[in-house]
């Protein structure tokens, strides 16, 4: 399966940005309250220019303590995330985000964000895919 037929099955492909200079307080805030596990950073909402997740917050806390908060998003954040286009096949999707160990990966077309997906997208479209060869090949045993 490819990311753009990921994409389409999601359905809204919304991205939720935030510029660069963010409080991490702030960027908490919205991540809570989207109930969504990263950011895009990115000043225009075209461009991606980093990538701060939940895990870099709890990260940021556990080692410099809660004074983080009151400081910006840019020194936290993953800049240039590994990112992924339309056409690129699931498999591959989930082969990078799993060498990388990161559950999210932004969706770029001529250097332009065009959506997110999650690990949780990826594992779903190839277990789709897995149910169906599976249908399939019952199929052709039975001789449907």
């Amino acid at each position: 399966m490819l990311v753009q037929q990921i994409l389409k099955s999601k359905g809204d492909h919304k991205v939720v940005t935030v510029k660069p200079g963010t409080r991490v307080s702030d960027a908490a805030q919205t991540l809570a309250e989207r109930r969504i596990g990263v950011l895009v950073v990115s000043r225009d909402g075209i461009k991606v220019e980093g990538v701060i997740s939940e895990r870099d917050i709890v990260r940021s806390l556990g080692v410099r303590g809660a004074g983080c908060l009151a400081e910006t998003i840019d020194e936290m954040m993953t800049a240039n995330p590994v990112c992924c286009t339309m056409q690129d096949s699931s498999d591959a999707v989930l082969a990078r985000m799993t060498d990388g160990r990161f559950r999210h990966m932004p969706v770029v077309e001529d250097g332009k964000l065009v959506g997110i997906v999650t690990i949780g997208d990826v594992v779903k479209a190839r277990l789709q895919e897995l149910s169906m060869e599976k249908d399939a090949l019952e199929g052709m045993i039975m001789g449907y």
